[in-house]
């Protein structure tokens, strides 16, 4: 049977690289001492690679671990999830960028018996949205190992300046402070936040769902030019354009975003909770001690930022050592390993860490209460929950563009949704 390509290379490659097929679903007949644990470049892989003498020495098993960037990931699970390949455990994966693909290849594991196997472990710990995310069809095909929610970065002096005593709550008075910094402190926007057509549609999204709005609704159907998703467009790309940087450029993801910010040329930034030591550090930051945290501000809707698993670990279902790689999920994502990890600085999706003061002690105290605030009411995903999700961000970030460079957003929210509606349509096939 043919197997669908995942990143768009050719099945032929596949064959010519001389991969054999197993079948699918492999089971655990010969179950190996061996784990073999593919994992992304990142400071979770470095923490989990550390621990790992205690993890094997409780088990006795062997973990062997392939390291790669995230291109190189992509590249090796198009290859051996397409050929069938069973010489893949454990797969750290982006739970919103491949995973509706991967579940809907059957390329991971249904974990519906492993999750509830431990009370222990307590699958109930984990926050229910980044659970949504990790789970299709009613079956959870992977667990959170990092969550992120948007947040507001802001600058405590310059709401000083400007006489504004607290954040803004709602965004309505985000909009008003950011036009009363912008016309009292000289050189400085009001606010700053992605413009790019892709980049920007992650953090549009929190806007989208306070106003009200989403990308799809329940049935399905290309929703970007609702009323609520009118007014979000309307509001996110007026802020840009009336209070943001000067001549701002309509191609910035974070990085450029964020070195405005840290450059000290921004009072109100909304971004990843993720990202706050380049706003905190001062070896990064020349505004590190005045930088505030504050929740997402509320829409009509209220406030309703997304609280997403950036990332998650699952089983191939080709695997033939099922049994062992969820002992080393067990392990990995337990309170234990999620509490050392936060206290390292990431963040995870475990509700008793979070309520922990040993898992908060490292990160600002109103980043924390921020944080908080957005895990209550988060929403499950910063973009559109589909297999092929860089096109559809193009589609749907189109009229976050055409806002910001004073077109009219309702007619470009018109354009895009008969354009994403024939993707969505042109998918389902």
């Amino acid at each position: 049977m043919r197997r669908r390509s995942i990143f768009g290379t050719s099945l032929a490659v596949v064959a010519a690289m001389g991969l054999a097929a197993c079948g699918g679903g492999g089971d655990d007949s010969g179950a190996s001492k061996t784990v073999r644990v593919t994992l992304a470049n990142h400071v979770w892989t470095e923490n989990i690679k550390a621990a790992l003498p205690e993890f094997e020495k409780q088990t006795g098993l062997k973990v062997e671990i392939t390291q790669l960037g995230e291109d190189q990931l992509s590249d090796q699970y198009n290859v051996k999830l397409n050929a069938g390949s069973s010489d893949l455990d454990v797969m750290m994966y982006r739970p919103l960028q491949e995973g509706k693909l991967f579940a809907k290849n059957k390329y991971l594991a249904d974990l519906s018996d492993h999750v509830k196997s431990n009370k222990d472990w307590d699958y109930a710990d984990f926050q229910p949205s980044p659970v949504e995310a990790t789970t299709y069809e009613g079956k959870p095909v992977g667990v959170p190992i990092i969550t992120e929610q948007e947040v507001l970065y802001y600058r405590k002096d310059l709401l000083a300046k400007a006489g504004l005593s607290a954040p803004p709550k709602t965004l309505d008075e985000l909009k008003a402070a950011a036009a009363k910094v912008k016309a009292s402190v000289p050189g400085t926007a009001g606010f700053v936040a992605r413009t790019g057509k892709s980049p920007a549609v992650t953090q549009f999204s929190s806007f989208l769902y306070s106003f009200g709005g989403d990308f799809v609704d329940g049935s399905g159907k290309a929703t970007v030019n609702s009323d609520a998703a009118k007014q979000a467009y309307a509001f996110y790309g007026g802020l840009i354009k009336d209070s943001g940087p000067a001549n701002v450029s309509t191609d910035m993801s974070w990085p450029e975003a964020m070195a405005i910010f840290t450059q000290g040329k921004a009072a109100f930034y909304t971004e990843a909770n993720s990202l706050y030591k380049n706003a905190t550090d001062p070896a990064k930051s020349k505004v590190s001690d005045t930088v505030g945290f504050a929740p997402f501000p509320a829409g009509p809707a209220g406030s309703k930022p997304y609280n997403i698993p950036s990332w998650a670990l699952g089983v191939n279902d080709a695997s033939k050592n099922k049994s062992n790689a969820w002992k080393f999920i067990e392990w990995a994502t337990g309170k234990e390993q999620t509490l050392a990890q936060q206290k390292a600085g990431v963040p995870g999706a475990r509700t008793s860490v979070w309520a922990n003061p040993e898992g908060t002690a490292s990160y600002p105290k109103d980043l924390v209460e921020a944080i908080t605030a957005s895990t209550k009411d988060g929403v499950a995903h910063d973009r559109p929950v589909v297999v092929k999700v860089g096109q559809a961000r193009e589609l749907v970030g189109q009229p976050i563009v055409d806002a910001i460079t004073g077109k009219d957003p309702a007619a470009a929210a018109d354009t895009a949704n008969e354009a994403f509606q024939k993707f969505l349509d042109d998918e389902a096939k």
